[in-house]
């Protein structure tokens, strides 16, 4: 395995360095830990490695043409540069308070320049999302440090400011530790929030889960809608959607027939 340092000659080895490692075809991101942060493939940097990125994208089962993602955390861009590649109607604005992760995400990740439908922006991912009312239909928040969820972008206050930045139809995507002990905490306050329109998907890796928040009902709900979209989407962006649905029963109600949301 081969490890790259950001600048390490500038301050010397850092808590907070920006690492990159690369094994196997695959270059990862690390932020002042061994835990990768995001993973690109070297010969297909628009491919989502990871599968809680893919997890992520499972929104799509109930939100089927994107207008407008923001992200809050870029690190090395993978949701951002799929999002652009894959949805030429869409705009990305991605929003990331480390410089440093800037600028190792476009010089060794191969995130775009900005241009009228790509901008990221150096700032605070919290204050951006509550200055920004109804201005996006998909705010997809993943942001760790080092250690843990950022605790300033999982607090309830932040919550209802997400939802408060999405137009009607929007939906929040968060990625959450299931392993985290606060993950039953951080989930009651999207699903308060979110008035109870939340729904959960396991990533297939365990310890990932991308929380799902709507401002309105999700629809479909139905098993057998549920299938016929994911196999569509399927086809369409090569993500195991069909298996999205059949994990969406692990930790939502449901009956028979729906979910129950």
């Amino acid at each position: 395995m081969n490890w790259f340092t950001r600048n390490p000659a500038r301050s010397g080895r850092r808590a907070t360095a920006v690492e990159v490692s690369e094994t196997g075809g695959i270059r990862s991101l690390h932020i002042g830990s061994d835990t990768v942060q995001s993973s690109m493939k070297v010969a297909d940097p628009v491919e989502l490695v990871l599968s809680y990125t893919r997890a992520m994208m499972g929104f799509l089962l109930f939100h089927r043409e994107p207008r407008h993602f923001v992200m809050i955390g870029l690190g090395g861009g993978s949701l951002a540069k799929y999002a652009y590649h894959h949805h030429p109607a869409a705009r990305v604005t991605s929003v990331e308070n480390n410089p440093e992760v800037i600028a190792v995400a476009r010089s060794m990740f191969a995130v775009p320049q900005d241009d009228a439908r790509f901008t990221v922006i150096s700032g605070d991912g919290g204050a951006w999302v509550a200055e920004h009312p109804a201005s996006c239909d998909v705010l997809m928040v993943d942001a760790y440090d080092s250690k843990a969820q950022v605790e300033e972008l999982a607090t309830e206050d932040f919550y209802t400011q997400a939802r408060d930045a999405l137009e009607p139809d929007g939906v929040l995507v968060v990625n959450l530790w299931s392993t985290d002990p606060r993950f039953d905490v951080f989930l009651q306050r999207v699903e308060r929030a979110f008035e109870g329109l939340v729904i959960c998907l396991p990533a297939e890796r365990k310890g990932n889960v991308a929380v799902f928040g709507f401002r309105r009902r999700p629809s479909p709900t139905r098993w057998d809608q549920l299938k016929v979209q994911a196999r569509l989407l399927e086809i369409d962006t090569g993500i195991e959607f069909q298996k999205f649905v059949g994990r969406l029963a692990d930790l939502n109600a449901h009956s028979e027939h729906r979910l129950l949301v």
